[in-house]
């Protein structure tokens, strides 16, 4: 089964309509009032949909027809301008500075990260959110390829200017706060 069979099968089997990830939901206050925004493997394009209500030009790409049909639908419906496009990332990375804006939640590539930093403008904002290694419960991937070590997202993108990280690995009352996921807000 293709990469693009299995995220179609698992789109077309998905309910109700896409929501931003935290790190952008949380810090949408870091937006730049204009410029180009890409949502790298979208999905279903929460991110994309948060970012064109904020005024940006935004592009999303996904790998999944299925997923990008139902966004091209969602944003046509709610009157929202995004250029929702299949788009192979791994293969097609964006631009070099091309970006004003990047957003990538849930997919991780690690030798795709010094192309993504590449491919933002001088002072352009990433807003990066996965899974983690270190969880207090069994969501997400299990295959650690896909997921990040302690800190470890903080290395991969030691090159931008932190603004903002958060992740509480398994530490103090598992019941509370925002566990599982890192998430970083960096500028270039």
């Amino acid at each position: 089964m293709s990469l693009q069979t299995k995220w179609d099968a698992i789109y077309s089997q998905r309910e109700g309509e896409a929501t931003a990830a935290t790190v952008l939901i949380e810090n949408q206050h870091l937006l730049p009032s204009s410029g180009n925004a890409l949502d790298l493997a979208c999905g279903m394009g929460g991110n994309a949909k948060l970012l064109a209500k904020s005024g940006l030009d935004v592009v999303a790409w996904d790998l999944s027809s299925v997923a990008i049909a139902r966004l091209q639908l969602e944003a046509k419906n709610q009157k929202l301008a995004i250029d929702a496009q299949v788009q192979d990332v791994i293969d097609n990375p964006p631009e070099a500075q091309s970006l004003d804006v990047l957003v990538v939640s849930f997919f991780l590539d690690r030798e795709l990260c010094a192309t993504l930093i590449d491919a933002l403008k001088p002072g352009g904002v990433l807003f990066y959110q996965t899974h983690c290694r270190d969880k207090v419960s069994q969501t997400g991937p299990s295959n650690p390829d896909y997921l990040l070590a302690d800190n470890e997202l903080l290395s991969l993108f030691s090159g931008l200017k932190l603004r903002v990280y958060r992740e509480e690995s398994v530490l103090g009352d598992h019941q509370q706060g925002f566990r599982n996921q890192a998430f970083l807000v960096a500028e270039k």
